[in-house]
């Protein structure tokens, strides 16, 4: 494979079984030029010009007319998009400066990524401020890897309760006044804010954030089913990691676990690496969420893709062990390891659902979320030309950033 190769204006032609949303076409192209997709269907209906091409001399098509690429019994599907991630090769994105940024968003390029918010982690607000200033700089020039389509903060505005692997020390209440300042500073940079709705001032941060644009999440929360659904009803839209670091469900106290379950108007994260939640409880989650309301996230940290070791989340120390990262407790969860095609492969091979549906999950929903599915998180005509070819094992081959080919 050819590593960052620059396609110019040389269409490319790609063969396998195309994912195009609930269906997969087994005899499918994708053809791309430029940046852009200009077919995705079946090799028969294939458009008469490209027709004609392809039925030339195959040797001539392939290093003269147009790139193919075929994968027997592979599949194409869109790049992979992840809301909640924190890190990997080493970097976290509290640490961000274009090295750091340009290590993360290469490394789970390579994983299949193709955009992704970086998630900041419940900090100091001038910790927090260097974050946004550093990744506001670095979206304002081409971005060479997946590309960062905003910040998600998660934290400080959480409950001590459940801090899980977030740092008490630097929890606050909402607050306001530092989102109109961060949002009137770097305007639309900060897509999504996750909080524990239970504390005062939640509601009418609630509000504002959706009034900008911005998704309003549940987490790291204290909070009952009552004040969840309260809380929706004020705009919140959105739960991080599901079942984590949430008040649980109970059959006569469902908390906000059960509000997330229940609730249409709440999409759903979850991270799926058989660690964080059990397979049944994630299947229990899609059965629920069908209308294009569950997203799959890593939330990985700087471990992801080393081996196992001492890190850091944010300012606090982790150890990972067997791929599971931790506190120095030993006990609390700290972030994971997972990349977005391993929890893909996961869906469909431990939970049980379709590639479609799994595609959708990975790529689709997430960009509905934020917003983007106009021009990317689906393989349609005028779409960017965000692919993923996958073996017939589900394995990564290759990867596809606005038309350009990455390595993997």
């Amino acid at each position: 494979m050819k590593s960052d190769e620059m396609n110019g204006n040389i269409p490319q032609l790609l063969y396998g079984q195309v994912v195009v949303g609930n269906d997969i076409i087994p005899n499918g192209v994708v053809i791309i030029e430029g940046q852009s997709i200009v077919y995705a269907g079946s090799e028969e209906d294939m458009p008469v010009d490209w027709t004609s091409l392809v039925l030339g001399n195959p040797e001539e098509v392939a290093t003269q007319a147009a790139n193919v690429v075929r994968q027997e019994g592979g599949y194409l599907l869109p790049g992979f998009i992840d809301i909640h991630i924190h890190g990997g090769n080493g970097e976290d994105f509290m640490d961000s400066d274009p090295r750091v940024l340009d290590a993360i968003t290469s490394f789970h390029s390579s994983q299949g990524t193709t955009a992704m918010l970086a998630t900041t982690m419940t900090a100091p607000k001038e910790r927090i401020e260097r974050v946004l200033k550093e990744v506001h700089t670095y979206m304002a020039y081409p971005m060479p890897h997946a590309q960062l389509e905003g910040v998600h903060l998660e934290g400080p505005f959480i409950s001590p309760n459940w801090a899980g692997a977030q740092n008490p020390e630097h929890i606050v209440p909402p607050n306001l006044a530092w989102m109109a300042e961060w949002e009137q500073r770097y305007p639309g940079l900060v897509r999504q804010v996750t909080l524990a709705p239970e504390q005062n001032g939640a509601l009418e941060l609630i509000a504002w954030l959706r009034s900008h644009g911005i998704t309003a999440a549940l987490g790291h929360t204290d909070a009952t089913y009552e004040e969840v659904e309260q809380a929706a009803s004020s705009g919140l839209n959105h739960a991080v990691h599901t079942f984590n670091a949430m008040t649980p469900l109970h059959h006569r106290k469902p908390g906000a676990a059960g509000a997330v379950l229940a609730d249409p108007r709440i999409e759903a994260e979850i991270i799926a690496d058989g660690i964080h939640v059990h397979p049944a409880a994630i299947s229990l989650l899609a059965k629920l969420k069908q209308d294009h309301n569950l997203i799959l996230i890593t939330d990985a940290m700087s471990a992801t893709g080393l081996e196992d070791g001492h890190y850091k989340l944010g300012d606090l120390p982790v150890i990972v062990q067997d791929g599971v990262a931790r506190l120095e407790d030993g006990v609390t969860l700290a972030g994971s390891t997972l990349t977005m095609i391993e929890g893909f492969r996961y869906l469909v091979q431990h939970v049980g659902l379709s590639i479609p549906e799994a595609s959708q999950m990975a790529s689709l929903n997430p960009a509905r979320s934020l917003n983007i599915a106009d021009r990317t998180g689906s393989l349609e005509v005028g779409k960017q030309a965000d692919v993923l070819l996958l073996d017939a094992d589900l394995n990564l081959q290759g990867v596809w950033i606005k038309g350009v080919r990455k390595s993997s």
